[in-house]
Order: C-alpha cells, then structure tokens, then sequence
C-alpha cells in the first residue's frame, strides 16, 4: 500500500502543466495546475486540443459537426452539430470544392475532459418524422406538408437544453421547408425534445415568428444558457442580418422563444452570433456576413448583469484580427468551470463552402482577459484541464500567424497578420499577393514578384518562450531572384536566416532545425528582390515556427 502511494503521488508530480502563455504580447507564465487532493483521487490530466485538422472521435472516425454548442449535462459535456453530406468526401479531398452544405444528421458525442469524444448518437436525421399543423403555414401549405426533415431545405445552428419542469431535453434548430423557395416565408425555429440528452429527438414545435423581430424566422443563432439555468436564443434577423437580438426560452418547456429584445445594429450585417458570460458581463460575438467565410470576430459587452443589454459599441475581439480568428467563422462558445479558474472557449466554424480554407471543420482557442476585453489566443495546439480549468500552450504550437496566407474570399496585396516593407531602392511598391488557388494545393500563398524589379518583403512580430525551434515552410523560386531568404530576429537581437534563392520552380519544403530561441519578442520576416525584366518571383506558404 505504501508503494502504491508512493507511485500516486509520483505520478501526480508528473501530471502538473508548468508554463502558459496568458497572451501574445506579455507571454507571462501561467501557475502551475495542483496535483490531485489525495492518492486515490483521480488525477488531473491536461488534454491536447489541435486544430488545423480534421479531428476524429474516439473510434477513429471522423468528427462531422457544424453549426451547434457544448452543453454541460451533470458531468458530461455534450457536443451537437451537423453531420452536412459533403462533409466526408470533402475531408477525403479537401483540395477540391463541395460548395454545397446538404442535411444528413444532427450527431451528439460526449466527453469528460473535452478533448476525446465519444460519438453517442444521430440524434435526428433526414428520416426524423414531423407533423406540423396548418396552423404554421405561413405561405400556402408549405410547413404542414412537410413529413420529414427530408423535406427539409436548411438544417443548422442548433442547441440543446434542459427543461426543469418537463423533464425534457430540447433541441432548437434553424429550419426552412424546400416547399417554399421564398427566404422570407420558408423559415423557423424548429424544437424537437427528449427524455435522454443523446436523443432520439421527436417534432415538438415550429415558431416561425419571434415577435420583437423584424422578419420571420432567425438568421444565425445560438442557444446560452445563464449560470441560473436561463435559457436564451441569441440571433440575427433573417433578411440583412443586421439587428441582432436576444430573446429568452420559455422557461415551462422551452417548445417557444419569448418577445426578444435588440441589442444592436450594425448595416453591414452580422452572422454567426454567439453569447458567453465572464466577469459577471455578457458578450455577443459576431463574423462578417461573408458566406461562410473566415472573418476577424466582433463582439459587444453588457453595461451590467442583463444578458438582454444595454450593450456596449461593437469592437474587433483583440487577437482575431491577425489571422481571421484563425481562418474560422464564430460558431459558439462554452465555459469550463474549473476547480481553480474558469475559461472560455471559442468553437470557431471553418466552412468556406467546402472549398479549402484552412484544414478541419473545427478550431477551438482560448480566450483571456485585459480587464473587461476578451482576448483571443490564436493557437495551432494547446492544452486544457478540464478540471482545474487551466490551460497552456503546446508544446507543438505553430507560433506563426496567417502561415497559409490566408485572405477573406478575395486575393489581396496587403496579406493580413504580415505588414509590407519596401526596401529603399525598390523600384516597385506593388509586388505582394496571395492569389488563389496556391500551387501546393492550398486556396492562397505569398507570392512576392514584381516584373519592374523589386525589393523588400513582409514580416510580423509574435512573442514566444525559451526553447528550441524548427523552422519550416514551403517554397517555390522562379529565376531571375537576386535573393529570397527567411529571416528570424529574436528577443536579444540574433538573427536566423535560411535561404531560400536555390530552391527551383516546384512547390519544396524547406526546413532548418534546432534554432535556439529566447523568451521575449521576435520578428519573422520573408524577403526577396530581382532586377526588372528578370520575372522572379518567390512563392511561399505553410510557414511554421515550432518548438522541436
């Protein structure tokens, strides 16, 4: 007995998590998580969460889930999203465009430590039965003659609550009938509700007007529930997307969402709105209304403790907007309750119409706080204690921002997250893009080239722990460069510089290794030149920074 004490509490040491970076700018160290209380307590094992992948479920198979929430049921956390049918040939082929976003399933994994994920369920599918009464019709018979959510056009952004007073789990989802093709007759809230969080989920109801707002139905929307155990649907108008509203869940079966209240407006229009509550605040996150695409994230803050507002002005969320909230569109957000801190959690969507944006379907980061303002971790790896509530950097963290070069929709000449320089005797201030698609196979690379000549580059500043890195990226070279070379300049001064001018007109990955690096800041710089005529070009993509 006393041996196997002894080897507990070994263990336990082994378990603690030592350093985190609390944010970009000051990478403070964060404490250290407690071993466990006592030697047959379980002990508290921080979990890698890795994004820029596609991520699987505990038997291997692919993790289809889109549009949905976390929620917390007793001990278990409960994921729900879309399982769309160009989902898996689109992870098979994620070069090639899908741009279609087709109904399959609504799917529900479980977890305990929200980093291994158990697949429990469809919880509805295309063969879910409804029975809508003529009553819902809003343009003909549309709804009524709806039979199934075959019949359904649009299936998504859905989540899941618990009703004290039925004893029911109740599921809101966006709907819209394929009856009708007008976008502003043809859709709803659709509530479907069970005995088990894992479903089967049933027909329970149909709202299609939320009175309070503008139009029918909801554009994006999103199911909080309060730390009391109120529940709120948090949406945008159908039909612009520019109010955005807050309307509670009828607390006597959640089957209906009370009169809502606007909370703000914006005239460009918002999409995928989401809440999440710190510091006694409420805030409402937002995208740009881009289709699908990768946007900075925008946020509101409540002046006091009603998640109904007032609402602050609409600022960009500090941290999304070097790398488009890390190639991703807000999806939802949860709260780990941990017994040390609680964290926030950003579920960031990558949708892009199935078209390559980015890799996985799902990028989940860290938020922090600077007083008031949240604080966005953009992070290819970290680690979370589901028990302490504590997470830190991994140790495999790509500490490079936008290294795919990403762009919202569109090539551009000002790559985000990288600022241009223009050397002196550059005849040319125009000689960067990112156009689309990259030859490598990704939507965008850096291209820097000008036939006038050119010289100069981009670079970005980050901040990074001691250690020892390697740096990596792809590159292809046309001739006629006078230079191309990466060049990395730490805390104290010490450059590191790899060459790149040899490397030929195919798509390389070229990498140098054990580059010893100090705590503090440093600045990654691409750069390159040629004398006019000449058409060199230097072409660069998946730039990585990563601790060896």
């Amino acid at each position: 007995m006393h041996l196997i004490r002894r080897l507990a509490h070994a263990l336990a040491a082994m378990a603690l998590v030592c350093t985190a970076l609390v944010g970009a700018a000051s990478a403070a160290a964060a404490p250290a998580p407690a071993a466990a209380g006592g030697p047959w307590e379980p002990l508290p094992r921080p979990q890698t969460i890795q994004n820029d992948l596609f991520w699987k479920d505990t038997d291997g198979n692919l993790i289809a889930s889109q549009g949905g929430g976390v929620f917390k049921f007793g001990d278990t956390y409960y994921w729900y999203g879309v399982r769309y049918q160009e989902a898996t040939p689109y992870a098979a082929s994620p070069t090639a465009k899908h741009p279609r976003a087709t109904f399959a399933s609504i799917n529900v994994y479980t977890s305990k430590d929200l980093a291994h994920w158990d697949f429990r369920n469809e919880v509805a599918n295309r063969l879910t039965p409804l029975a809508i009464p003529p009553s819902k019709d809003v343009s003909g018979d549309a709804f009524s003659r709806m039979r199934s959510l075959d019949d359904a056009g649009w299936v998504g952004r859905m989540g899941v609550v618990y009703n004290e007073v039925t004893h029911k789990y109740v599921l809101m989802t966006q709907m819209s009938t394929s009856f009708d093709t007008n976008g502003k007759t043809n859709g709803g809230v659709l509530f479907l509700e069970s005995d088990s969080p894992t479903g089967g989920f049933s027909y329970a109801n149909l709202q299609t007007q939320i009175p309070g707002v503008l139009y029918q139905g909801t554009g994006d929307q999103t199911v909080f529930t309060d730390d009391d155990g109120t529940d709120y649907l948090v949406f945008s108008n159908q039909s612009g997307r520019a109010h955005t509203y807050v309307a509670r869940v009828n607390p006597s079966d959640s089957l209906s969402v009370e009169p809502a209240v606007e909370v703000s407006y914006n005239a460009a229009g918002r999409e995928g709105n989401a809440m999440f509550k710190a510091n006694g605040r409420y805030y409402i996150a937002s995208s740009d209304l881009h289709g699908w695409n990768s946007s900075a994230t925008h946020v509101i803050r409540s002046a006091g403790d009603d998640p109904q507002g007032p609402y602050s002005a609409e600022t960009v969320m500090a941290g999304t907007e070097a790398d488009y909230s890390h190639v991703s569109q807000s999806g939802f957000f949860f709260t780990v309750h941990g017994k040390k801190t609680d964290t926030v959690v950003y579920a960031g969507d990558r949708w892009a119409e199935f078209a390559w944006n980015g890799t996985g379907y799902n990028q989940w980061v860290p938020l922090s706080f600077d007083d008031d303002e949240p604080v966005f971790h953009s992070l290819s790896s970290w680690n979370l204690n589901a028990r302490t509530g504590r997470w830190a950097v991994g140790a495999d963290n790509n500490f490079v921002l936008n290294p795919d070069f990403e762009a919202d929709r569109v090539p551009v000449t000002t790559v985000t997250g990288w600022t241009t320089a223009v050397a002196t005797a550059s005849p040319s201030t125009r000689f960067v893009s990112n156009p689309t698609p990259a030859g490598n196979g990704t939507r965008h690379a850096l291209i820097l080239g000008n036939s006038a000549g050119f010289a100069g580059g981009v670079s970005q500043h980050n901040t990074i722990p001691n250690g020892t890195y390697t740096l990596s990226l792809s590159v292809k070279t046309t001739a006629g460069l006078d230079s191309a070379r990466v060049r990395v300049t730490d805390s104290r001064g010490r450059q590191t510089l790899l060459d790149l001018s040899g490397v030929g007109p195919s798509w390389t990955r070229v990498s140098t290794e054990r580059v010893k690096l100090p705590r503090g800041a440093i600045t990654v710089s691409i750069e390159a030149s040629a004398v006019a005529g000449t058409g060199g070009t230097l072409s660069v993509d998946g730039l990585s920074l990563a601790r060896s």
